[in-house]
């Protein structure tokens, strides 16, 4: 049984994950803080008097990654601590203190005196520790974690703590990268990137610790396309003209220089535009740039069955969405996860669309309310919180938060071309409320208010589950108003020997070996997805990327060194369904996204390319 992948025999301890972690947002100044740790688990808040040994960040403890392999139980206390000193010259004004994501709650300590904390376990947070370390002397860095994983309303994803089936083994503590950064007194504290492609100009606002005047300038590989400066809180607006779009066979990304005073940060757009709209048959169709689009993807949960939230190495992340894109898809569905944000980059500079999953949470749910739509068309109001385990006024004011503070992270990302909100009821609630408040924050991208069932009638997806019936166009689709996706389908499992996690086996339907396997799979989009192109399907989400754990469903085993199916025959029926597509909606297929997929990496290829901002 492997649990390993490629990249776990590369890992150097004392340089994990050394790539600069906000690619979105440069700066020259960056101290990776990844690496030994020493670890305790206690049953109370007090300070370790000892230390359980040492953990390898930002590898969760249940992970074989981070040397530990021990879960963390709802009523202990996960501790870190090492020490830190600023490296000569490296101080410029303020220090900060960059955490990717800890899940769930933290308080972080220097020299025993807490310095800050953060609730949430999937979005980044910053400290300001210059008066804690601006000395130059070492000091005691301490992170003092609690996670109650599924016992809580806390967004959780698909942890639990008895994990199997659908359900994967809980992580908890630091599972993204911890960095120090220094900054300027006056210094660019976040950019709010627009494209507006219809109107060929970029739409800057520059958010800034002290306000001022900031220069932005857009580059061209290299080369200067414009120029302008303005107060920072206000939009700044960029002329683009003749613009190169932005497109899964053409992922051109204009480069961004802000200043601030002494401040210099670099970032990046790509001048796209997405929406949904009628074809010359009368059908909604996904659009990008004006036309339409097919969405051919598959489901992407985001885990690894050596690190579980945390990719072993840069290189990994880039192995999957270029295998994905070899194999001809065009999308990837990131499943209830935030990733690491040289992931979004990556998918940015590598030209793969992203539908962007918020993260669950929520009491227990109650399986007729989940379950029964698999057999029943029932579809319940989910103003009835407690029907769909969210009783708790806190937990819907805490994911309402965590909603809002995902689109803002994640919406200068090109690739993300529509948010999800909610998964098959799982912590649904006041879903067309939560439409208003995407759009209020991101105005431009597609909505799927309500993926699988439980349809609320709004977004601008209708959003389809089929697993146990036939995918089956009806007069309905064309009456909705909204573009008809299935965005869950397939889940096809294959075992195979010393690629599995264990003796269980969860899938939706079973193959014994790989031509069978493929077989199917071919049979299911030749029979199913193709003639429901030309009644109006507008996308598709396969499950899913890789195997996880019990579920053996994924098209790539989960130590990533197979691909299951026949890649040949894989890349012919993804072809054909962009062809399909082309030809229902007028399209020459030399429009079709994808239509020369790159070459498959080798599964260690240094992810290093133009637009890959490193340290």
């Amino acid at each position: 049984m492997s649990r390993r992948t490629p990249w776990a025999d590369e890992l150097d301890p004392d340089a994990v994950l050394p790539e600069y972690p906000r690619p979105q947002l440069v700066r020259d100044s960056c101290l990776i803080l990844n690496g030994r740790w020493s670890y305790a688990i206690t049953g109370d808040a007090a300070v370790p008097t000892t230390w359980d040994g040492e953990i390898l960040v930002p590898f969760s403890p249940e992970s074989a990654l981070s040397g530990v392999e021990r879960q963390l139980q709802p009523d202990e206390h996960l501790w870190y601590e090492r020490t830190v000193r600023l490296p000569e010259g490296f101080l410029a004004g303020r220090v900060l203190l960059h955490f990717g994501a800890v899940d769930q709650r933290c308080r972080v300590f220097v020299d025993g005196e807490q310095v800050g904390g953060h609730r949430g376990g999937y979005l980044p947070f910053t400290i300001d520790v210059t008066e804690a370390l601006a000395d130059g002397l070492e000091h005691t860095l301490r992170v003092d974690i609690v996670d109650p994983s599924d016992t809580s309303f806390h967004s959780r994803g698909k942890q639990a703590l008895k994990r199997g089936g659908i359900w994967y083994t809980a992580q908890s503590g630091i599972w993204q990268t911890v960095w120090l950064e220094s900054v300027p007194e006056q210094f660019v504290r976040g950019l709010d990137v627009r494209p507006v492609l219809g109107e060929r100009r970029v739409e800057v606002v520059v958010e800034a610790s002290v306000a001022g005047i900031a220069t932005v300038v857009l580059l061209a590989e290299g080369r200067e396309v414009a120029r302008t400066n303005g107060p920072t809180g206000t939009t700044l607006t960029l002329p683009v003209e003749d613009p190169r779009e932005w497109s899964p066979d053409d992922p051109f990304l204009y480069d961004l220089v802000v200043t601030l005073g002494d401040d210099r940060v670099e970032s990046y757009v790509g001048m796209r535009s997405v929406g949904v709209a009628l074809d010359e048959h009368g059908h909604q169709r996904l659009m990008l740039n004006g036309r339409p689009v097919f969405h051919a993807g598959v489901l992407d949960q985001g885990y690894w069955p050596d690190g579980l939230y945390t990719p072993p190495s840069d290189a990994a992340m880039v192995h999957d969405i270029r295998t994905m894109k070899e194999l001809g898809f065009t999308v990837l569905r990131k499943h209830i996860k935030i990733e690491p944000m040289r992931w979004y980059h990556h998918c940015d500079r590598l030209g793969m669309l992203v539908w962007q999953d918020m993260v669950n949470g929520g009491r227990r749910y109650n399986p007729a309310v989940i379950t029964a739509p698999v057999a029943l068309p029932v579809r319940l109001d989910d103003r009835r919180h407690r029907l769909f385990g969210r009783q708790d006024e806190a937990g819907r004011a805490e994911f309402t938060a965590e909603l809002d503070e995902t689109v803002r992270l994640l919406k200068n990302t090109p690739s993300i071309v529509i948010w999800v909100p909610f998964n098959e009821g799982w912590g649904q609630f006041d879903a067309l409320e939560a439409v208003e408040r995407i759009r209020a924050i991101d105005p431009d991208r597609v909505i799927d208010h309500a993926s699988g069932w439980h349809d609320q009638r709004g977004g601008d997806l209708r959003s389809l589950h089929v697993y146990f019936r036939r995918i089956r166009p009806d007069r309905s689709w064309r009456r909705d108003g909204r573009a008809v996706v299935v965005s869950e389908y397939g889940g096809y499992s294959l075992r195979l020997p010393g690629h599995e996690f264990g003796p269980r086996e969860f899938g939706y339907r079973r193959y014994t070996d790989p031509d069978a396997f493929t077989d199917a799979f071919v049979e299911l989009h030749r029979r199913e997805v193709l003639p429901a192109i030309r009644a109006g399907l507008a996308g598709t989400i396969y499950t899913q990327l890789s195997d996880v754990e019990d579920e053996l469903n994924g098209l790539l085993t989960a130590d990533r060194t197979l691909v299951k199916a026949s890649a040949d025959r894989v890349r012919e029926v993804t072809a054909e369904l962009h062809a399909r597509f082309a030809e229902a909606t007028g399209r020459s297929q030399d429009q079709s996204p994808n239509a020369k997929p790159n070459p498959s990496p080798n599964p260690r290829e240094d992810a290093d390319a133009p637009h890959d901002r490193r340290a």
